[in-house]
């Protein structure tokens, strides 16, 4: 199996694996204000070819394929769609900010990995600047059944203040601590098992810390299963992570890192997250699962790329 890049340039890169797409990464897309625009990987398959994403659900537009959102950045709302607010339920407000692609500073490729770094600029609705950003992707395939994605980002802060990180539940709903790498898996895989290193279940895991979960689902027409798993790397701030999962509504996954507790970042210091996701053709069982966070921890032990 052979790694190779395309690169629409001003607009994305697609990395496939002996000639088939592997997964889209659009870092300048052309998405309208309401949804905060930002990067996002869509469409993502297996190397079986099996579709594991979703791009703009109808329940959920701002949901696109796997991204970095944040829902409360201070004032900010970088998630997209409307801002939760205490006793007023989600409220519309001109906060939808802006993550922007300022440069490509590496793309590359050898026969099993590809990697792109580059950086970005986070402004307020109004364009007033608010994060710096270095973001890298690193894909490897694995073996014949399993590929894997680094992601890592390194953000700093640029808004002349502090900047308090949290979710909806650090505002007051319960249970609802979604914010960071977000995962929206298609329509099929609703009402797949969640898996975590203490066992299987569905949305009753909401909110669980583990340095690892995973979700596997099945497909529409061809019957096939495929199996999405996250990896927290040890140095991310407050790991393990509570996580955000959905099954029973629609598919997602989220390691949470604000979920509960808001973490402040002062004027002009940096905040540092790194995450493995590990992408199978097939459901491999319980145990089998288990095995592919090795996978994870493998990819993670590698060099950062991100500064």
């Amino acid at each position: 199996m052979t790694i190779s890049v395309d690169h629409a340039l001003g607009r994305s890169v697609t990395v496939s694996v002996s000639g088939e797409p592997l997964f889209s990464y659009v870092y300048a897309p052309g998405t309208q204000q309401r949804e905060s625009p930002k990067p996002y990987l869509h469409p993502i398959r297996t190397l079986a070819g099996d579709l594991v994403s979703l791009y703009r659900p109808h329940d959920h537009v701002w949901h696109k394929g796997i991204a970095w959102s944040l829902p409360h950045v201070g004032d900010h709302n970088f998630w997209g769609g409307p801002t939760y607010v205490h006793g007023q339920s989600y409220v519309q407000k001109p906060n939808n900010g802006t993550a922007a692609h300022r440069a490509v500073t590496e793309l590359s490729a050898t026969d099993r990995t590809a990697t792109l770094v580059h950086e970005l600029d986070w402004t307020s609705q109004q364009g007033e600047p608010v994060i710096s950003e270095q973001r890298a992707l690193t894909a490897t395939v694995a073996d014949d059944t399993n590929w894997v994605l680094v992601f890592e980002t390194r953000m700093t802060n640029v808004s002349g203040g502090t900047l308090a990180f949290g979710s909806p539940t650090t505002k007051g709903r319960e249970n609802a601590g979604y914010g960071g790498l977000f995962w929206r898996g298609p329509r099929s895989f609703t009402g797949g098992t969640v898996q975590s290193p203490d066992g299987v279940g569905a949305d009753d895991l909401r909110g669980k810390r583990a340095d690892w979960f995973a979700f596997r689902g099945r497909h529409d027409e061809s019957g096939r299963s495929s199996t999405v798993l996250m990896v927290d790397d040890s140095t991310n701030p407050q790991h393990p992570p509570q996580w955000f999962t959905r099954s029973a509504e629609f598919a997602c996954l989220n390691p949470a890192p604000f979920f509960s507790e808001e973490v402040d970042l002062p004027d002009g210091e940096s905040l540092s997250f790194r995450y493995a996701v590990v992408v199978s053709a097939g459901d491999h069982g319980d145990a089998g699962t288990r095995t592919l966070a090795e996978l994870g921890r493998e990819a993670l032990s590698a060099p950062r790329k991100t500064a």
